[in-house]
C-alpha cells in the first residue's frame, strides 16, 4: 500500500503576517541608516526583535549590509529613550510608487547584540501592550 500523498491545502506553515516569529510594534520615527556613501535619515514603519523596516528616498539593493542607529520612545516622558544600534541585511526593498523615488526597505538584524535586541524586544511588548 502506497502512502497517502499529503493535502497541499493544508499546511502547518503559518501563512502571510502569521509566518513571522516576532512580534512587530508599527510606529513613525526617525532612524539613521549606515551606507558606505555616509548616513541617511529614514522613517520606521515598523520594528521587530529580528528586524525594521523602513523608508528611505534611494533604493538599497537586496543583501546589502547597512547600520542602524536609533533611539526609540518610551512609554513614560521620565524614562529614558531606548537607544539601539547594530546592522543587518537588507531582504527587501521596494519601491512606494511608480512615480515616487521612496522606497519601503526591510532589513533583518543579523548584527545586533543581546542587550539591544532585548530592547527592541521590550520596547515592542510595551507598544503592543498599551
Amino acid at each position: 500500500m502506497s502512502p497517502i500523498p499529503a493535502d497541499p491545502t493544508d499546511s502547518s506553515e503559518p501563512k502571510g503576517a502569521e509566518r513571522r516569529r516576532h512580534p512587530r510594534a508599527v510606529l513613525d520615527w526617525p532612524v539613521t541608516v549606515r551606507l558606505p556613501d555616509g548616513n541617511h535619515e529614514a522613517r520606521l514603519r515598523d520594528v521587530s526583535r529580528a528586524g525594521v523596516c523602513f523608508y528611505l528616498d534611494r533604493r538599497i539593493p537586496e543583501m546589502t549590509v547597512l547600520g542602524l542607529d536609533l533611539e526609540l520612545p518610551c512609554a513614560s516622558d521620565r524614562a529614558p529613550k531606548v537607544r539601539v544600534t547594530g546592522s543587518g541585511v537588507v531582504v527587501r526593498c521596494q519601491p512606494l510608487s511608480p512615480r515616487v523615488d521612496h522606497y519601503e526597505i526591510a532589513v533583518f538584524l543579523n548584527d545586533l547584540g543581546e542587550e539591544h535586541r532585548d530592547r527592541l524586544a521590550s520596547f515592542v511588548h510595551e507598544t503592543v501592550r498599551a
